[in-house]
């Protein structure tokens, strides 16, 4: 059974930094690639970046490029999401994903879901 647990949400100050981990178990994650989603109060889930865990290969969605970074460390099963020049409109629930195939950024792409981690950034 695969389960996928966010943590490192919380209230933050625009500018400020947050690190969100995504543990991983049950599932082989060499055949996949992490993702990272959000969805604000009214939105639609929004893709934020995504890692192949084989390669490393990322990806980022043009709002958060330059002020985010992907990444995951292998031995831990537990992808990251280092988020740095944080601003009001970053606030939202966070959520990592786990696709086999498709494309990165169309959530109907992943098979797994974490429960999600409440971001907010207060100006």
């Amino acid at each position: 059974q695969v389960q996928l647990v966010e943590s490192g949400g919380g209230l933050v100050q625009t500018g400020d930094s947050l690190r969100l981990s995504c543990s991983a178990s049950g599932a082989t994650l060499n055949r996949y690639n992490m993702g990272w989603f959000r969805q604000a109060p009214g939105n639609q889930r929004e893709y934020v970046a995504a890692i192949s865990w084989s390669f490393g290969v990322t990806e980022y969605v043009d709002s958060v490029s330059g002020r985010f970074t992907i990444s995951r460390d292998t031995a831990k099963n537990t992808g990251y999401l280092q988020m740095s020049s944080l601003e009001p409109e970053d606030t939202a629930v966070y959520y990592c994903a786990l696709s086999e195939v498709g494309t990165w950024r169309d959530p109907s792409s992943y098979d797994y879901w974490g429960q999600g981690t409440q971001v907010t950034v207060s100006s």
